[in-house]
């Protein structure tokens, strides 16, 4: 039996490794979102995350464009999960959820060890501030999300960069390297 305002069509999204079955939201947006979020509460107090250590945003307009996060504080470290290709806050949020489901039930399985689990998630609390200067440094929009567009700018300035070639510059090729990863981590 079809749920009601779920599209019986799935569409398949592969994100940080796994394959997903994204389920389009078609209503109740704002009350799917807070489900969501009360969802990756439940699931990360599971392996011992303290509910008040977790912020998980709402929109208030969850049907709009805009890109969902979890953050949470766990043995000392910032970890945090952002999904930003989806048409709807909502089916971000849903994608931010199922990862995070999927990676806690490795845990929960043995199948990852908890301190996998925290170096796929740990980072610096300035890292928005971090993609924002590597999608300057590689010339592209704040909201390029393209990992393909990204890697054929990162590909044709690595080539003027390189320091085998005759304009390359070393320094230049190491930010590039770097702003290239980054965007990587992001968008993988």
């Amino acid at each position: 039996m079809r749920q009601p305002g779920i599209m019986s069509e799935l569409l398949m999204v592969k994100v940080k490794g796994h394959e997903l079955g994204n389920v389009v939201i078609k209503d109740a947006f704002n009350r799917r979102a807070l489900q969501f979020k009360n969802n990756i509460i439940t699931v990360l107090k599971r392996i011992g995350v303290n509910e008040y250590d977790i912020d998980v945003d709402i929109e208030n307009m969850a049907i709009k464009k805009a890109k969902a996060s979890a953050t949470w504080y766990q043995a000392g470290h910032r970890m945090h999960y952002s999904h930003n290709l989806q048409n709807k806050f909502v089916d971000n949020l849903n994608v931010v959820f199922k990862v995070i489901q999927i990676e806690v039930n490795q845990v929960l399985s043995e199948k990852k060890t908890l301190e996998e689990f925290i170096a796929e998630f740990k980072e610096d609390s300035d890292v928005e501030e971090k993609r924002k200067e590597a999608r300057e440094f590689l010339g592209i929009g704040p909201d390029v999300t393209d990992i393909e567009l990204i890697n054929k700018k990162y590909k044709d300035m690595a080539r003027e960069l390189h320091p085998d070639m005759p304009n390359g510059d070393t320094e230049k090729f190491k930010q590039l390297n770097n702003a290239h990863k980054i965007l990587k981590r992001e968008l993988s």
